[in-house]
């Protein structure tokens, strides 16, 4: 993590904090009822959007401006607003929207914070499940759920003959590419739910997550929230994980060496 001093972490993290419940306020004020869903794809393949994706986004945007008017933007729904500022404000207004359509509770609002490219701080808010998780530094990270604080570590006791692996290729991983990695699928053994897994890997109560395809958005909230967890980033290719794309994140590094062999003939 770039340093900053910790009187502007603290300045990010709080409005971060209130930012959550400003947001499970907002839903269950203004979106918790019908809503419009189109697909974006249009019968090539379905990734829908909803109208609740565009209002969370401009709430969002609207208390970032008001707080931070110079800093950057990028949002899902509404792009960029360009600025020179070193701070950029990434948007998910709803990580899992083929979830928010169902009816399943497993969606959230995430939002980081970068400073010069890179995720500092991160925020996972489930309004249905009235808990969020944020970082304040990149060692402290903490879920908060029911106004009770816990602090967030992975399970310390995790090794590759113990692990709990969650994982979904969302489409992307053709079947032949799949029989390439048998011991992976077999070792996936826990459902994975959106950027829940992620925050579930937070608290222990998974040790490695595998997905496809996550864009900015979909990961980089979450990158600073499970670097101070205890938790270990990379794509499937052991580059940094801020490219997005396809993810690994494991308790510790021989689990994360371990599953990086596994997945490896899936890239040929």
């Amino acid at each position: 993590m770039e340093k900053l001093s910790p009187k502007k972490l603290r300045i990010f993290a709080n409005f971060l904090n209130t930012l959550a419940k400003d947001l499970t306020k907002f839903y269950f004020k203004k979106l918790d009822k019908p809503f419009k869903v189109v697909n974006k794809l249009k019968g090539k393949g379905y990734d829908p959007v909803t109208s609740s994706d565009q209002a969370f986004e401009k709430f969002i945007r609207s208390k970032i401006k008001s707080k931070f008017p110079s800093h950057e933007i990028i949002g899902e729904e509404f792009g960029y607003k360009r600025s020179s500022s070193d701070y950029a404000w990434i948007i998910d207004p709803i990580d899992g929207t083929r979830s928010y359509v169902i009816g399943n509770p497993t969606w959230s609002n995430l939002i980081s914070l970068n400073y010069k490219g890179q995720p500092i701080l991160g925020l996972a808010n489930f309004p249905i499940l009235k808990k969020y998780y944020y970082n304040i530094s990149n060692k402290v990270a903490y879920v908060v759920e029911n106004g009770k604080k816990r602090k967030l570590t992975v399970n310390k006791k995790a090794t590759v003959n113990n692990m709990k692996v969650s994982g979904a290729f969302h489409g992307w991983l053709t079947l032949n590419k799949q029989k390439k990695i048998p011991k992976v699928l077999k070792l996936m053994q826990f459902p994975c739910a959106d950027a829940l897994s992620y925050a579930h890997f937070c608290e222990g109560r998974v040790d490695v997550v595998i997905q496809c395809m996550n864009k900015i958005w979909d990961i980089h909230p979450l990158i600073p929230i499970i670097k101070a967890s205890g938790g270990i980033s990379s794509t499937w290719n052991n580059e940094n994980a801020t490219k997005a794309g396809n993810v690994l994140i494991s308790a510790n590094k021989s689990i994360h060496n371990k599953m990086l062999k596994l997945l490896k003939p899936a890239l040929k």
